[in-house]
């Protein structure tokens, strides 16, 4: 499959299998899985980060094998999920660097265009994430309030 935006056909690599029932040398169970995945996101983790910090520091191959379900309806369920999906969040800071960038270097073409592609990004994974429920229907991209919106 291409890039979007360039003409490279991008890269090709193997996938993690995805194992049918739960390891037994997993050290936590259920809840103690929760509680720290609730405890990481009070702390201000983005849900892919809590995932590798469980699987890295306490062993827990999967948090869906081992809860049952996904990070973020898991999160959902606590409380703890935010206001943005964590694609559109990313794209969002990525765009406050680029404005802030744009503001001392105002002559860096490459990098307006870059923004301009950054933001043609954010508004078609809007119209996704709006026509699916996640957002709401009046939400909108707006460069002045990118910055907002990301805090």
């Amino acid at each position: 499959m291409s890039r979007l935006h360039s003409s490279h056909r991008g890269r090709s690599a193997s996938h993690r299998p995805y194992p049918a029932s739960l390891p037994a040398w997993v050290p936590l169970d259920k809840e103690e899985v929760v509680e720290e995945a609730v405890k990481l996101s009070q702390t201000g983790l983005s849900p892919a980060r809590i995932g590798l910090t469980l699987r890295d520091t306490h062993g827990v191959p999967s948090v869906r094998l081992v809860t049952g379900q996904r990070m973020v309806p898991l999160l959902k369920s606590k409380g703890q999920a935010g206001a943005l999906p964590e694609d559109l969040a990313a794209l969002l800071q990525r765009v406050v660097h680029l404005q802030q960038h744009l503001e001392r270097h105002p002559k860096d073409l490459s990098n307006r265009r870059g923004l301009s592609l950054v933001e043609s990004k954010i508004r078609r994974l809007s119209h996704y994430y709006r026509r699916r429920g996640v957002l709401p229907a009046d939400w909108r991209y707006r460069a002045e309030t990118a910055a907002l919106q990301v805090q």
